[in-house]
């Protein structure tokens, strides 16, 4: 069975200073105490000049059944609307993905 993940990138923050303050303090530890069954949480700053996103985070799940059951949960729905509520830029894109690893 394929593992998955849910991608989360945040648009460039009206408020940088409010936005990173929030994530750091708010966020992250939100999303590691209520998404349920996750396996790996990644945070990236994207540090492309070219690029209008400032943020992704990777959450990754042993199959997308696990990573829909917690979406539809409380603390899923609450995780997803705190990090629309933060997001000082546009809204930010949500993504779902299965997952093929590759070890080298």
């Amino acid at each position: 069975m394929k593992t998955a993940k849910l991608i989360v990138i945040y648009p460039t923050p009206t408020d940088l200073a409010t936005f990173e303050q929030r994530y750091a303090e708010e966020h992250v530890p939100m999303a590691v105490e209520k998404l349920s069954g996750k396996t790996r949480f990644v945070a990236s700053l994207i540090t492309s000049s070219v690029s209008p996103y400032h943020r992704m985070a990777e959450v990754y799940f042993p199959s997308m059944q696990v990573l829909e059951a917690c979406l539809s949960s409380p603390g899923g729905q609450e995780t997803a609307q705190h990090a629309v509520d933060i997001s000082t830029g546009e809204l930010p894109l949500f993504l779902t993905a299965e997952v093929d690893s590759f070890d080298f």
